[in-house]
């Protein structure tokens, strides 16, 4: 069991990262990926992966709100994160046209320059898209080919959406969004129709807390991404174990992790 997406650099779990890394050990998920969101965060989640080095595992680039930030010096320092061996992807980058706290030109070319900057390195990609679908696919298609894998994390579009992004080969990341019965309901209809291979889980820590946790949590944990794998499995009338099985190699396969058989 692989958390693909958790923030733990989070202000959150200040103080608390090796309880947290404990707990999620204990409940036995085998792989942390920790999302770097700017400069200065991606540097905290390599420097916290490589407190726990072949469990936890890193990302590298600028969040769409921060967008506004990258100056001529990011990009480089990117670069040189991306070859430390405990970040497996670039990211998480591409579009938020819901809050807009960078503006959308801006968005849209930082994003362009992440997804050269991984075709260069050839790394897969860790991706963001709200409220910003139609643009964020006329970014990232002429990209696809150079790119090893592109997984849309935190998936909680539209049908319509979803299809595009699966008949593109995207992979798809899901989170206890789908704990809610009201809120998640349509992504509890659409996650039975992701095909194994394609499909990844992620708590998104500490945000997202399943909701149907009782009694319910004042934050997510990677703890907790056993629960949300029960509501998947459930979801896509799967038995939990099948459901482990190839979310982890398809996973591990995407981000080339060195797990133990």
């Amino acid at each position: 069991m692989i958390d693909i997406g958790l923030n733990l650099t989070s202000s959150q779990f200040a103080g608390e990262q090796a309880e947290l890394v404990a707990r999620a050990r204990a409940a036995g998920v085998e792989a942390l990926i920790l999302t770097g969101t700017d400069l200065d965060g991606s540097r905290e989640s390599a420097g916290l992966a490589a407190r726990w080095p072949g469990y936890c595992f890193s990302t590298a680039g600028v969040h769409p709100h921060d967008a506004k930030s990258v100056d001529e010096a990011t990009l480089p320092a990117l670069r040189e994160l991306a070859a430390l061996p405990q970040v497996v992807a670039i990211g998480e980058c591409g579009l938020d046209y819901n809050r807009d706290f960078s503006p959308r030109p801006v968005q849209d070319a930082v994003f362009d320059a992440q997804l050269a900057l991984a075709a260069e390195l050839g790394m897969p990609v860790f991706l963001h898209c709200r409220d910003a679908h139609a643009r964020f696919i006329e970014i990232l298609r002429p990209w696809l080919p150079r790119l090893p894998g592109a997984v849309l994390h935190c998936f909680t579009g539209s049908d319509e959406e979803l299809d595009e992004c699966l008949a593109l080969g995207l992979h798809i990341g899901v989170t206890g969004w789908l704990c809610d019965e009201r809120r998640g309901q349509l992504l509890r209809e659409q996650v039975a129709r992701i095909p194994a291979g394609r499909l990844m889980i992620e708590t998104d820590a500490p945000y997202l807390v399943p909701r149907d946790l009782k009694p319910r949590p004042k934050r997510n944990e990677p703890a907790f991404l056993p629960h949300i794998a029960q509501v998947v499995a459930a979801c896509r009338g799967e038995a939990p174990e099948a459901l482990l099985a190839h979310t982890r190699a398809t996973s591990a396969a995407f981000f080339q992790l060195p797990l133990q058989e």
